[in-house]
């Protein structure tokens, strides 16, 4: 065992520790909205740490990544040490907290350290670090790298800089390669066949769609996923015939209109309404941040079909509205009774060509063979849209990823020919300790991706995905932040691809479950929750 990987070791079992003893804390004082912010910090570090720990169990593969686990593991624990300091009876631990692995941390942060790690992330190109994949996987990676390279990175400023649509062949291309069926059962004509690493082809696709564009390519997975999962897992065998087989191949592009103008991440919230009309029922509302609404066949609708605003998420429905297909920024159906669904898209700093859309229902009729589960599923919606978000948590990490190994490979490419005072900028410490840094990031989010994809598929994956979420989508701020404060001046321009990497990043911790909410809502009641399993009873 490697030097490194006996520091990391020790930090990460430490950081565990303390992790375990603020779960404690939380599990004996719950966090109320009167109580948030330790709570918050709380879960925010044990997304870290959880992270750190998934890169350690890849440190005994190479020396490499024994040094990044180590670098992680001393990262997270200066930000621990930070977040407790002058709070740490909050946090259930005492004012020593991380001292007795103090000199582990002091070489993790060590300059030198970081810049010995950075001649080997300077040396790979930027590659952050092995990925331990299967033939098959590695396979599927390069197969949708060439697409995204020959596709999608063509043309991804311009589509940004215009909020052009996707190009038709884009979303063909990828409807070709079974894009949109990664997660569907085989039974239905997708990919899903079982197995512990199922949702890992997804991962590894989304992340090099989004290397590519996060807008114009690595997002359209995300709509499929959600309404595939509603469908398979709520939708009666009619239902799951009709509609996965058309969501699989491509010929029905999917969004997802759950949102509204006062109810964001508060789904229960929702006031939108479902009223039963005969062979129909009628929707009534407004919907919020749909994205790809426009060029979807498939909407699915979160709506209230229990009148009692007092049932809460228990009064909520799933339906499937059926719609054409409209290109550009606005558009209306109009029934012949009279009812009609419109949507405008909201003008945004990114995330450019899929367009989201404020969506309006006014007397809008709905067949009742559309409601998910039937009578069934009467009541399941909130229920059917959680289970669902759990994979799209996963898939908006894996996006976050793909995100940042694109920020960091164009923040190495640029220091590298940029010369300042007479010498190129990776010949310069602190440039060389932040590519250090954003590369252990990288890797430890990857690491935690395929870990949480595995949990989630074994049943048990609420919290890893809102953890790996959570921090995946922080650490992409703070990635694209430092490629584009590598590109100096030019980072600002909208001709240099960095600039459009860090506007797409700063969406990624508000949808699929915004950072705060996700972090005391999600995060700190399930580390409660596994406190409280984990003390022995008298």
């Amino acid at each position: 065992m490697t030097s490194a990987l006996v520091r990391a070791t020790a930090l990460v079992e430490a950081l565990e520790e303390v992790v375990g003893k603020a779960s404690a804390r939380l599990a004996a004082a719950p966090a109320t909205d009167d109580d948030q912010t330790v709570p918050y910090d709380i879960a925010s570090v044990s997304s870290a740490v959880a992270a750190a720990r998934h890169l350690l169990d890849l440190g005994p593969h190479s020396e490499a990544e024994a040094d990044l686990a180590l670098l992680f593991a001393a990262d997270t624990a200066a930000d621990l040490a930070g977040r407790a300091a002058g709070r740490e009876a909050l946090w259930g631990v005492d004012g020593t907290v991380l001292g007795a692995v103090a000199e582990h941390i002091t070489a993790g942060r060590a300059p030198a350290f970081l810049d010995a790690v950075a001649e080997r992330v300077l040396a790979a190109g930027g590659e952050a670090a092995p990925r331990h994949l299967s033939d098959e996987l590695q396979l599927v990676r390069s197969t949708f790298r060439d697409f995204a390279e020959a596709k999608v990175k063509p043309v991804a400023d311009a589509i940004h800089a215009g909020d052009e649509d996707i190009p038709a062949d884009i979303v063909d291309g990828l409807s070709e390669m079974g894009c949109f069926g990664l997660s569907i059962p085989a039974e239905y004509g997708g990919f899903a066949e079982g197995g512990a690493d199922e949702l890992l082809s997804m991962v590894v696709v989304t992340e090099e769609l989004s290397r590519a564009s996060l807008g114009a390519a690595g997002s359209l997975i995300t709509r499929p996923e959600i309404i595939g999962t509603a469908i398979a897992r709520g939708g009666t065998d009619e239902q799951r015939g009709r509609w996965l087989p058309r969501i699989a191949t491509g010929e029905r592009l999917c969004a997802v209109a759950v949102t509204e103008p006062n109810h964001g991440s508060d789904v229960g919230g929702v006031t939108t309404t479902a009223v039963r009309d005969g062979d129909d029922w009628v929707l009534n509302g407004v919907k919020t941040w749909c994205t790809f609404a426009g060029r979807a066949h498939y909407l699915l609708v979160l709506a209230r079909t229990q009148p009692d605003r007092a049932a809460g998420h228990r009064g909520l429905s799933l339906f499937v509205v059926e719609k054409p297909s409209f290109p550009g920024h606005e558009w209306q159906v109009t029934q012949d009774g009279g009812g009609s669904a419109a949507g405008r898209a909201i003008r945004t700093l990114g995330y450019r060509g899929m367009h989201s859309y404020e969506v309006t229902f006014d007397g809008f009729r709905v067949p009742a063979e559309n409601l998910i589960g039937l009578d069934e599923g009467l009541g399941r919606g909130f229920y059917l849209q959680m289970q669902a978000f759990a994979n799209a948590r996963l898939q908006t990490a894996a996006r976050a990823v793909g995100v940042m190994e694109s920020a960091l490979e164009l923040a190495l490419d640029h220091a590298r020919q940029r010369p300042v005072f007479g010498h190129p900028l990776t010949s310069f410490q602190l440039t060389r300790a932040k590519l250090a840094r954003m590369a252990a990031h990288i890797a430890a989010c990857r690491a935690f991706t395929a870990t949480a994809a595995r949990a989630i598929t074994a049943g048990d994956g609420v919290l890893a995905a809102a953890q790996v979420k959570q921090l995946a989508c922080r650490a992409a701020e703070w990635v694209t932040r430092e490629a584009q404060q590598l590109h100096g001046g030019y980072g600002y321009a909208e001709e240099y691809a960095v600039s459009r990497l860090f506007v797409d990043a700063r969406v990624l911790s508000i949808f699929e479950g915004a950072d705060e909410v996700l972090a005391l809502r999600v995060i700190a009641r399930q580390l409660a929750k596994g406190a409280t399993r984990d003390t022995p009873t008298t």
